[in-house]
C-alpha cells in the first residue's frame, strides 16, 4: 500500500482496534474486494434481523477497500444499495466488491452480499467514488 494513504485502525467497518466495529478483514485482488462477515446481537434492527446500516456499512467498506489497497485516496459520492432479502444474526455473510469503470476522478464500483449458506443475495449497491487528488 503507498505511503499516502494514512492507517485506519479506528474504521468502524474494518478497524481492528475498533472494539465496536465490524473488524471486516477484507482480501483485494486487483480490481476485486471479498470478505465474510457474521453479525451478532449487536447489529440487530428488528428481532433477529441486521440493520439496513449495518449492510450499507458492509457495501461501503468492500468498494471502498478496492481502491483504499490500491493505494489510492478516495471518498464516496453517491452509494445506491438494493435490499434483497434480509439477514439474520448469525449467519455469514459473503461480501464482494469490483471497479465497473473509471472516468477520469470518478471510479464506478459494484458490490453485493451474499448468505454463506445458500449464495442467496441479500443486498447490493452501485457506487462511485471521487479521488482525492491532493
Amino acid at each position: 500500500m503507498s505511503g499516502e494513504i494514512e492507517d485506519a485502525p479506528m474504521c468502524f467497518a474494518c478497524g481492528p482496534d475498533n472494539p465496536i466495529g465490524l473488524q471486516i478483514r477484507f482480501d483485494v485482488d486487483g480490481d476485486e474486494c471479498t470478505a465474510e462477515f457474521t453479525p451478532n446481537e449487536n447489529h440487530v434492527g428488528f428481532s433477529d434481523t441486521v440493520h439496513g446500516g449495518i449492510i450499507y456499512t458492509a457495501l461501503d467498506d468492500v468498494t471502498a477497500n478496492i481502491l483504499y489497497q490500491q493505494g489510492r485516496k478516495a471518498h464516496t459520492a453517491r452509494c445506491e444499495i438494493r435490499y434483497r432479502q434480509p439477514a439474520r444474526v448469525g449467519e455469514t455473510l459473503k461480501l464482494r466488491g469490483w471497479i465497473e469503470n473509471e472516468r477520469r476522478r470518478l471510479v464506478m464500483l459494484k458490490g453485493e452480499i451474499r448468505r454463506k449458506s445458500d449464495d442467496v443475495l441479500v443486498a447490493d449497491c452501485e457506487s462511485s467514488f471521487m479521488l482525492d487528488n491532493s
